[in-house]
């Protein structure tokens, strides 16, 4: 970990713990910082806050009082969470104060490089894809960000001989300010987070941000299918390594007579990848050319293709059960996941869907239907995805309370052969708190049959 002073003697607040929230907060307190942390949380009921206290740390907790603005902070570290329009945010920026987020945090104290990954769909496949490989090259890499451990932690650990492999939201990368990953991956963009953002543009235009600061040093790769992602690719100063599912490419990764290729060089037969599912490949492209890129190699690469089945919650392989094969797909938060999640399949599927209203119609998951001979909803769009599954013709719809309650049914009205399929296309967070808790929901549930 780099010792830096740029924090030293600085009063500076952390808004909103959770995990990142409360390793940026003992981060900034080792580096010499006078750190507040606010949370909405109650003292008396927030763990967290309770043992950064005890490390010296001032907390204020059980609201967001907006006359804590003015107390003169240096630097607010925001939960990526919270948006932009929140009253404490929309004071500090009236005020002129900094606003960051826990990954910038991470960049400033690593003294490994980073291979960063963004996009709409398959950042977390694509970062473990990346990690495995390069771990089963004996690389030394360390994971980080969204995928579950949190990235400033993870930096202060890290030395010059690992790599850490970060995933990386649009909300954390509104808060960057020096953040350069030595690899950059934009892995596909996609309508996602509106209610966050407020439009695409300002969306792309935070994915964008993961090139921002990067040199001709680095090695930006982008969907080459893609064309705002190509607009994206000619603003950087980086080198661009395009990716490619559609079309052969000399340099970049792509697939030529049924092999997957990097630079024009064979790494691995397409019939011998065990992860299933087309929109999968999107994913062990740019996968492939950032593990060669950090210094991997093919073997290694083999060995993780021919072996890696999902991450959980993933289009995760659960159990057969009487000729039926189960599927937890619960990270498909919006439709296209759940398009690629339908396409990744021939056999007849029993789908279960539904979750938080976002106020958006089923209409474009019509046409990825045609294979589903059962659909089961559940949650506040219950009623919208039972109306796309009519317009699909599917014939037998039936609606349940929840997930839970939704797998026996699902087990009921399905015959050997068939592929029972919990593909959300919706969030969690009407009945579940993540989308991890739904999933393992599932799988309990799934169980429960034996």
């Amino acid at each position: 970990m780099k010792h830096i002073k740029t924090y030293q003697h600085k009063k500076i607040l952390v808004l909103g713990l959770a995990k990142s929230g409360v390793s940026a907060a003992a981060l900034l307190h080792k580096l010499g910082a006078f750190v507040t942390v606010n949370d909405s949380k109650p003292l008396s009921e927030n763990p967290e806050a309770q043992a950064l206290l005890e490390q010296g740390i001032k907390v204020v907790c059980g609201s967001h009082p907006i006359e804590l603005m003015d107390e003169g902070f240096e630097l607010v570290v925001k939960n990526p969470g919270i948006p932009y329009h929140n009253p404490m945010i929309q004071k500090a920026i009236e005020n002129g104060i900094p606003i960051i987020t826990e990954v910038e945090l991470a960049y400033q104290v690593s003294e490994a490089p980073l291979v960063g990954i963004t996009g709409t769909n398959g950042k977390t496949t694509t970062t473990t894809l990346i990690f495995e490989m390069l771990e089963a090259g004996n690389k030394k890499p360390m994971i980080a960000g969204n995928i579950g451990t949190v990235a400033s932690g993870v930096a202060q650990e890290a030395t010059e001989e690992n790599t850490i492999v970060i995933e990386l939201s649009s909300f954390q990368l509104m808060g960057i300010d020096q953040f350069r990953p030595r690899i950059a991956i934009i892995t596909n963009l996609y309508d996602a987070h509106l209610d966050y953002h407020g439009t695409r543009d300002e969306y792309v235009a935070a994915k964008a941000l993961i090139t921002k600061n990067q040199t001709e040093e680095d090695y930006f790769i982008v969907n080459a299918d893609q064309e705002e992602v190509m607009d994206i690719a000619r603003t950087s100063k980086a080198k661009i390594v395009p990716f490619s599912t559609k079309k052969v490419l000399d340099t970049g990764a792509s697939v030529k007579e049924g092999w997957v290729c990097f630079n024009g060089e064979q790494i691995i037969e397409t019939k011998d990848i065990v992860l299933p599912g087309k929109h999968n490949l999107e994913n062990i492209l740019s996968a492939v050319a950032a593990a060669l890129l950090s210094g991997g190699n093919q073997d290694a690469i083999v060995k993780v293709l021919t072996s890696f089945a999902g991450v959980r919650h993933r289009l995760q392989y659960v159990t057969n059960l009487d000729g039926r094969k189960f599927y937890n797909d619960s990270k498909a938060t919006n439709i296209l996941a759940t398009e690629n999640a339908l396409a990744a399949f021939d056999a007849p599927i029993v789908l279960l869907a539904g979750g938080l209203d976002r106020g958006n119609s089923f209409d474009e998951l019509v046409p990825s239907l045609k294979n589903v001979k059962v659909l089961i909803t559940f949650g506040q769009t219950a009623e919208k995805v039972g109306q796309a599954g009519q317009e699909a013709g599917i014939k037998t719809i039936l609606r349940v309370d929840n997930v839970e309650k939704a797998v026996p049914v699902a087990f009921e009205h399905s015959d050997p052969g068939d592929v029972i399929l919990l593909s959300p296309a919706c969030a969690s967070w009407d009945q579940y708190k993540t989308f991890e808790v739904r999933g393992d929901m599932f799988i309990e549930a799934v169980h429960k049959l034996k």
